[in-house]
């Protein structure tokens, strides 16, 4: 486990599947059947080492005769469900009245269609578990109801040109993607830029960043590399961060000009 939350609570989940199976008087393999999953599934549930689906808890309820006590322990795997620095970034992002990130390598992850999120896990190398996939996927999709939140936070993002013309997953993937970055463009729900290849005075070039503005006027930023991700509360680093930002919109082509481009790149696609 990544946090010492999460692990805790799928411990104590964990520990109330295997009491009330053994109240049941069923062993692994027949709680298992039972509920249509596997004895080696039920074992790694019951030793905390894989979070239970919420069919599994739904159909535990009913063996047991529970009357929805297994069945509640669903809200306590949510609250954890996701990994803890997404939980934390997710957390800040639900406080902004302001959001804005460069992204030099993919489209940002609040821009991603889940079709091109889970080809970018897939990517990885060491590679991911399909289990583990699934939960960053939903993770990822999961931050993007603050397009949903009302009053809506200004959004804005400058993608690097490559980012709209790398194929990952493949053509239709990458069509899907740009459709969708016009989708968000056109509705006005995000202000989109793009950064051109043959621009020679780059504010960029130290990488992708993200700029969080919160309701007490304080400004957070945020960086993520490789295996490394960090949270810049240091109002100096953060004030640079910004100045940096603003730069980069300003080199970049304009809103209007930034669809025009989209819209080129997904004819040639």
């Amino acid at each position: 486990m990544e946090d010492e939350e999460a692990a805790a609570v799928l411990k104590a989940v964990g520990r109330q599947i295997k009491m009330w199976r053994e109240a049941a008087g069923l062993t692994q393999p027949e709680f298992g059947e039972a509920i249509g999953y596997g004895g080696e599934m039920v074992s790694s549930v019951e030793r905390g080492r894989r979070s239970p689906k919420p069919d599994f808890l739904d159909k535990a309820d009913e063996v047991f005769g529970a009357g929805g006590k297994v069945s509640a322990m669903k809200k306590d795997l949510e609250e954890v469900r996701y990994p803890k620095k997404i939980r934390d970034l997710a957390k800040l992002e639900d406080e902004a009245v302001e959001l804005g990130a460069y992204a030099s390598h993919h489209v940002h992850g609040l821009l991603q269609t889940p079709q091109y999120t889970e080809e970018l896990y897939a990517m990885r190398r060491p590679p991911y578990t399909d289990d583990e996939i699934e939960r960053l996927v939903a993770a990822r999709m999961a931050r993007k109801a603050i397009f949903e939140r009302r009053p809506r936070p200004q959004l804005t993002f400058v993608q690097e040109e490559v980012t709209l013309r790398r194929p990952i997953g493949g053509k239709m993937v990458l069509r899907q993607q740009l459709e969708h970055l016009l989708e968000i463009g056109r509705s006005r729900q995000a202000v989109i830029q793009v950064m051109p290849t043959d621009c020679e005075d780059h504010a960029g070039m130290g990488g992708s960043l993200q700029l969080l503005k919160l309701e007490d006027g304080k400004t957070l930023g945020h960086l993520e590399v490789q295996f490394l991700s960090r949270l810049i509360t240091d109002p100096r680093e953060a004030q640079t961060l910004e100045i940096n930002y603003g730069m980069i919109r300003a080199q970049a082509l304009t809103p209007h000009e930034s669809l025009a481009f989209i819209e080129k790149v997904l004819g040639e696609t």
